[in-house]
């Protein structure tokens, strides 16, 4: 485990961080309760000091995500070696070998072309023991400010996009493991997520449905373990707004930053790294 360097969190900090924490995690176990798998909650930590990452890991949690690279590097680097990276930011074919060689990377969750894919599986190094989980990014909104896959429906054709994505990796990228989907979806979906079922968590979850048939008719079913875990691939959509709404639509993963870390300050103001 890697010894942190840094300045600690102030006391004060420290127990606030902790409160918020807390509390966002007995909402997800509220909103799961019915449900069979523990989900994982990612803390977005974007922005924020590695001090803040360490307060709430000495507080049990381990799975961190961040949304830009050098920003996962440097914090990789202060922080112990036993967190659990998520990159969720967007992810450029040039940037994957930095990724690769950060050692607990445990996943990237925006795959979104075999080219990115392919650069991230040469890249990872030999000694690395396990394969890396990716998470393949689907626009479930249909937005073009959205990164992302089309989403899938019945009619989709047998060799849609995403199918194509999913089988290159399966065929292509030993070094990965394909694990899931993720979306981000509309902020009016999320604003709207209390007063009716979200569109966009309900288009992953057929959508995921679809792609686990495809892989199946492909070669490829569920017992083979080429995919997924405890056979279906994982759900990874919610936020700080929207979480509960995306637990209760079967959400596996959710990834709060502002619920637990608070307010970030604006893009323009953060020195660029």
């Amino acid at each position: 485990m890697a010894t942190f360097v840094g300045p600690k969190a102030l006391p004060e900090r420290v127990d606030e961080l902790r409160e918020s924490l807390a509390e966002i995690r007995a909402r997800v176990q509220q909103a799961s309760a019915s449900g069979g798998r523990q989900p994982t909650l990612v803390a977005v930590s974007k922005y924020k000091p590695a001090s803040d990452v360490l307060a709430i890991y000495e507080d049990g949690q381990l799975d961190f995500g961040e949304n830009y690279v050098q920003e996962l590097v440097e914090k990789a680097e202060q922080l112990p070696s036993d967190i659990r990276w998520h990159f969720i930011g967007t992810l450029q074919s040039n940037k994957a070998k930095t990724l690769a060689h950060i050692p607990n990377l445990y996943a990237i969750q925006t795959i979104t072309s075999t080219k990115a894919a392919t650069a991230l599986n040469k890249a990872l190094p030999e000694e690395r023991t396990a394969p890396l989980n990716v998470l393949l990014q689907v626009n479930t909104s249909g937005e073009d400010n959205k990164s992302g896959v089309p989403s899938l429906s019945s009619e989709s054709p047998p060799d849609a996009e995403l199918v194509r994505l999913a089988l290159h990796i399966i065929k292509e990228c030993p070094r990965l493991h394909l694990q899931g989907l993720m979306t981000i979806g509309s902020l009016t979906e999320s604003l709207a997520s209390s007063a009716k079922p979200n569109f966009d968590f309900l288009t992953l979850v057929s959508t995921r449905d679809t792609l686990q048939e495809a892989l199946a008719k492909a070669g490829f079913p569920a017992e083979g373990g080429r995919w997924g875990e405890g056979g279906k691939l994982l759900l990874s959509m919610g936020m700080s707004s929207d979480f509960e709404a995306a637990l209760k639509t079967g959400s596996d993963i959710v990834r709060v930053g502002t619920g637990i870390f608070g307010s970030r300050p604006k893009k323009e103001d953060v020195k660029p790294s």
